[in-house]
């Protein structure tokens, strides 16, 4: 008997399809634009997708605005583009299109989108139910962060990855005074050069009371500002709390673990 031979759709993209038909995975599977033009052919074979990875194939820009003229996913939910090399040009299509209207979790780690892509995010008439949004390593700077503080289009966001963004104080001020983002229940900017200017801002935020994540490590917050967000009135709801590797001296470190705060905590990390 003779076997039919695999088609360039099956090959390349069904056969890392669960059985399920609802989690696609093409992560670090080197992925070509020939094989992003196969996923927006798919027709009714992907409609159960749910989760789709993307991580690790070097996609830029020219892939990305293909992919976001795809119909084939009417119930995604949760898409990861990290690792790759979408710039603001890719943040934009992706942020214009209808492929993202059901999207409650996108991850875009290890990119290359600065404040013009995510300003994009900000003003997308089609993110309204997204939840988890993931920009670390990428050069949003200050600009990025106020561009999503001031947005009033993220109405369900509810964690915010930030690490490594190059945000600063400015930056995180924008968020601690975001009347938008009050939903925020967890929030992460390690790793940004945030000083004890940015601590206070967050520890005096009537905005960030829904918090129970918030992590700060490796920035550059002394004394007076590790102070500020051990005695806020604030973070009633806080449950964990990232502070290690800044520039907190020892006697203000033991003040930190005996206060109020901490012992509402569950996790307090810090030198």
């Amino acid at each position: 008997m003779k076997i039919k031979a695999k088609s360039k759709l099956e090959e390349c993209i069904l056969s890392h399809l669960t059985p399920e038909g609802d989690l696609l995975d093409l992560e670090d599977k080197n992925v070509t634009p020939e094989h992003v033009r196969l996923l927006c052919q798919a027709g009714e074979s992907l409609e159960g997708v749910k989760q789709l990875y993307l991580s690790n194939n070097r996609l830029e820009d020219a892939e990305i605005e293909i992919l976001s003229k795809s119909r084939c996913f009417p119930n995604l939910e949760k898409l990861f583009l990290n690792h790759n090399k979408i710039s603001n040009a890719g943040a934009k299509a992706l942020a214009e299109s209808k492929f993202v209207r059901n999207i409650t979790y996108l991850m875009l780690e290890a990119n290359q989108i600065g404040a013009d892509g995510t300003r994009s995010f900000a003003i997308s008439l089609h993110l309204k139910n997204l939840e988890t949004l993931f920009l670390n390593s990428n050069p949003i700077g200050p600009q990025g962060a106020k561009a999503l503080a001031e947005s009033n289009y993220l109405p369900s966001l509810s964690a915010l990855h930030m690490d490594s963004a190059g945000i600063g104080d400015q930056g995180v001020k924008a968020i601690a005074a975001s009347q938008t983002l009050n939903k925020l229940e967890k929030l992460y900017l390690c790793s940004n050069k945030i000083g004890d200017e940015g601590a206070i801002a967050l520890s005096q935020s009537p905005n960030l009371t829904h918090l129970n994540c918030l992590s700060i490590w490796r920035n550059e917050i002394r004394d007076a500002g590790g102070k500020a967000i051990a005695e806020s009135d604030h973070f009633l709801k806080l449950e964990r709390l990232y502070m290690s590797l800044n520039l907190i001296e020892k006697p203000t470190r033991k003040i930190i673990r005996s206060s109020v705060l901490a012992s509402r905590l569950k996790t307090l990390v810090m030198d």
